[in-house]
């Protein structure tokens, strides 16, 4: 394993995406809300490039107690992205796939050194 420097906190935009490749391995790295994220470009439907996806908020339906539904509204606090190929959909902060899927991103450590940030490839 190799520790990568990709860059410093400052030059990493806030909600924005750098894909870096090391040693052959492309990672998405994300910046929210002063947090970053790390995940292999390999989406688990079909190995699509899935960091170099389309980002969203989250699209939740609004039900009443009732259960009836008053159409959708997107959640600002949950960002996803959808791989390009097939459209599967995951969390940016968790990797988890959306809407109950099993699948979930393969993660990559990263971390903040002396204004740095660290990728553990």
């Amino acid at each position: 394993m190799a520790v990568v420097s990709i860059g410093t906190v400052d030059a990493l935009i806030e909600s924005g995406r750098r894909l870096v490749s090391v040693g052959g391995l492309e990672v998405g790295v994300f910046h929210m809300r002063g947090n970053f994220y790390a995940w292999k470009n390999i989406c688990p439907h079909q190995g699509g490039p899935v960091c170099q996806g389309r980002t969203f908020n989250l699209v939740e339906e609004v039900v009443d107690a009732a259960r009836c539904s008053h159409g959708r509204t997107y959640n600002e606090e949950k960002l996803n992205i959808v791989c390009p190929w097939h459209g599967a959909e995951f969390d940016i902060e968790t990797g988890r796939g959306a809407g109950g899927s099993s699948w979930s991103l393969q993660p990559v450590k990263i971390f903040v050194e002396s204004g740095e940030v660290m990728i553990d490839v």
